[in-house]
């Protein structure tokens, strides 16, 4: 039963693992794509550098759960607020007044999250036992 239970655990670090290479290859070749419009426009507006940003987010976000198994909560709610960011930049003319405030809002209840995870986390850390 534990040899089932073991091929079984090594199959599903396997996919994973896989499954994390395909994110970030699909990361490197969208980052790419991004410069290479970047250098066809011969400009770079700040859209497109908080883009690239979020790309560079999910790329360490692979590189810290491939180093430790773990998958730190802060970094998705980093790109979150980049992308909220990112969206406000792109359709500025387009928001009516609600919608910005909805969108400041969000950011804010997200920055307020991820104070508070830090606040936790260095308050009341976990224990070595605990870790996993």
């Amino acid at each position: 039963m534990n040899n089932i239970r073991n091929a079984g655990y090594k199959a599903l670090t396997w996919i994973q693992s896989i499954g994390l290479l395909i994110i970030a290859i699909a990361t490197v070749i969208a980052m790419g794509v991004e410069v290479f419009a970047m250098v066809n426009a011969r400009t770079v507006t700040l859209a497109d550098l908080l883009l690239l940003f979020i790309y560079l987010e999910v790329l360490e976000m692979v590189a810290i759960y491939l180093e430790s198994g773990k998958l730190p909560v802060r970094i998705p709610l980093y790109i979150a607020i980049v992308a909220l960011a990112r969206y406000m930049i792109l359709d500025m003319k387009n928001i009516d007044t609600m919608r910005v405030l909805g969108i400041a809002g969000a950011v804010l209840i997200i920055a307020l999250t991820v104070l508070i995870i830090r606040y936790g986390h260095t308050r009341f850390p976990y224990n070595k036992a605990e870790d996993r």
